[in-house]
């Protein structure tokens, strides 16, 4: 038996009403191997036998199991465990292991019993706590008042926005829900900017990372996450509503939809959004209105590609998917003589717009731009060109999808400006893609499986009724163990803030700050925001403030990436600080210092531009 000789010990152990046989190896039971028991002479092994099985020796055991047996029999009572499942197991496990290891085996039963008994009990209370059909009626405003829906849907340059908005700033009162800082910046200015009855509008900008309160304010331009769903208001409109399909965001579009206080909510966005705007319609019990508009400039296809540089015109916006080569095209359109504004994701809202303006007002021919022109920026493009019809989606390089294909096309021919927009691949093999992806017929989003992100709320009440405390744990047992019923309303976190949540429990935080800090909008890709984000998380652990230094200059030292981040440094500390001014009192000087950097990076990408062609006229002499 495992190549040992040994004695072994029997016996009955009686504890209240329990009577345990055991068959046990003692803690010295064990004699030796087998070659050496059979060198042994028979009176040495005799004496080794009497040695280690003395009277003294088998009491000890016996009194070591009536302990065992009582700790499990009392781990068993209060678990409501039959005690004999375990220690059972003293007379049936043939084993030359001493006792104890036999004691070890079965008290990690009963603990691995008692953590499966606790995670069942837990997932069950989870379940009770939170009941995903109830969701509409956590806003308690938006459930109670009286709605109505509007939808407006239609491709890119189908007026659907202008309408929307032209409702809104003529109602007393009400919000613009959008996608991006960018377009809340926009309709922020342009709510200002509009006069109604002779008087122009009070309007306060709201986004996470900036706050322009305006008194007396009677119409809000704000970031969808930004909902406030307290205030009620005649008007709401919630633009790109096609992002309810959205893996990452698509949770605050169904929030808004739910959750928006007003009288008249317009859903603005593209036509395949209709029957999950149906959908919700319905199950909300509010009534619905849409209309389909069509494009007010017509969009074709060019009829052959570009292929070459010199083939570039004014007015054409060249799309790129990564921001090395937007600005490996900029610098290859700028050798040509042609001026270019550039516009991509890492670039902040202000240095896009001011990018943007440049294109608008001439003094840049071209703009060169990732995707991030498909949403907002109403830009006068004659042409879109495609550089590529492939982008890396964070896992792998894939086609782009019919639906991106079209919004970013749509953004040719501006209605007043162009009588048609055109599109082009800058190759043979991206003209021929971009021609089938613009004839493809765009699925329409789901009608269930709405997304919805966890509130601390929700986490409050996991904790309140299974005492966790890992955010890890919390957020498992939202997405993993809550009641959803029929699915229309699916749980659902971000991959990003699930790692964070992992580090984040390795610091003495409330489940409220580790829930903030996973929130962050900051890039954990690039390492030295993701230090920047540590380093707050950690200051924050040790409840030490964290304030920021007014800039000496050292912006003109670094290069243009090096202020990109920065700038997106800034921004985040400012989202921090609008819920943590406590420990985080530089948000004024966060923004201030976030638009310094800004204009030098607007600053940098005009002077690399006027560089390059400057570079091309010397070349020419």
């Amino acid at each position: 038996m495992e190549g040992r000789v040994f004695v072994r010990f029997t016996g009955l152990v009686k504890y209240q009403d329990l009577r345990v046989p055991y068959q046990l190896v003692p803690a010295h039971g064990v004699l030796a191997k087998p070659g050496k028991w059979r060198k042994m002479a028979p009176q040495a092994q005799r004496a080794l036998v009497l040695e280690r099985a003395s009277p003294a020796a088998i009491e000890a055991l016996h009194v070591s199991v009536f302990d065992f047996v009582r700790q499990i029999a009392e781990l068993a009572d209060d678990c409501d465990f039959d005690a004999m499942t375990f220690l059972n197991t003293l007379a049936e496990l043939e084993t030359s292991e001493p006792a104890e290891h036999v004691y070890d085996r079965i008290r990690q039963r009963i603990i691995h019993a008692v953590e499966r008994e606790q995670e069942e009990r837990h997932a069950a209370r989870t379940k009770q706590s939170i009941n995903l059909a109830e969701y509409p009626a956590s806003f308690d405003v938006a459930s109670r008042m009286p709605r109505r829906f509007i939808a407006l849907l239609g491709p890119t340059n189908s007026g659907k926005t202008h309408r929307a908005m032209e409702a809104l700033m003529k109602a007393p009162s009400g919000i613009y829900l959008a996608p991006l800082r960018l377009l809340a910046l926009e309709n922020f200015e342009r709510m200002q900017a509009a006069l109604v009855h002779g008087r122009p509008l009070k309007v306060s900008l709201v986004t996470g990372e900036e706050r322009r309160l305006a008194e007396g304010a009677t119409h809000v331009a704000s970031t969808v996450e930004m909902l406030d769903s307290r205030t009620r208001v005649d008007v709401a409109v919630i633009d790109e509503i096609q992002m309810l399909a959205d893996r990452d965001r698509g949770a605050a579009w169904t929030a808004a939809v739910c959750g928006a206080p007003a009288s008249v909510v317009y859903l603005v966005g593209a036509p395949e959004a209709r029957r999950a705007i149906e959908a919700l319609a319905e199950r909300l019990e509010v009534p619905l209105e849409v209309h389909v508009l069509k494009r007010m400039a017509p969009l074709a296809m060019e009829p052959g590609a570009v292929r070459k540089l010199r083939n570039l015109k004014r007015g054409d916006a060249v799309i790129a998917f990564s921001r090395r080569e937007v600005l490996k095209w900029r610098d290859m359109i700028t050798d040509i003589g042609l001026s270019v504004a550039t516009v991509y994701g890492n670039l902040s809202p202000e240095v896009r717009r001011a990018q943007a303006e440049r294109f608008r007002n001439g003094t840049a021919d071209v703009v060169v731009g990732t995707d991030a022109l498909a949403m907002g920026l109403n830009m006068p493009i004659a042409r879109i060109v495609m550089t590529t019809a492939i982008k890396y989606n964070g896992v792998e390089e894939e086609e782009i999808s019919a639906a991106l294909a079209r919004q970013i096309a749509g953004r040719a021919g501006r209605y007043g400006v162009h009588e048609e927009g055109f599109v082009a691949g800058y190759d043979d093999d991206t003209h021929a893609v971009m021609r089938e992806l613009l004839k493809e017929k765009l699925a329409p989003l789901a009608t269930s499986g709405f997304a919805v992100a966890p509130s601390i709320e929700n986490l409050h009440r996991i904790a309140a009724v299974t005492n966790e405390t890992s955010l890890v744990k919390l957020l498992k047992r939202f997405v993993h163990n809550i009641d959803v019923p029929d699915g229309f309303f699916y749980p659902r976190i971000t991959d990003e803030q699930s790692e964070r949540a992992i580090w984040l429990d390795t610091l003495t935080l409330t489940v409220a700050e580790k829930f903030m800090l996973s929130l962050v909008p900051i890039s954990s890709k690039v390492p030295s925001l993701q230090g920047a984000w540590e380093h707050w998380a950690t200051s924050l652990a040790k409840k030490r403030v964290c304030k920021l230094e007014p800039d000496s200059g050292s912006l003109r030292f670094l290069n243009l990436q090096e202020v990109e981040d920065a700038c997106r440094r800034y921004s985040a500390y400012a989202w921090i600080a609008y819920r943590q001014s406590e420990y985080f009192p530089s948000v004024e000087l966060a923004q201030a210092l976030s638009r310094a950097a800004s204009e030098r990076v607007d600053a940098l990408l005009q002077a690399q531009n006027a560089a390059a062609r400057q570079q091309r006229s010397g070349k020419k002499r």
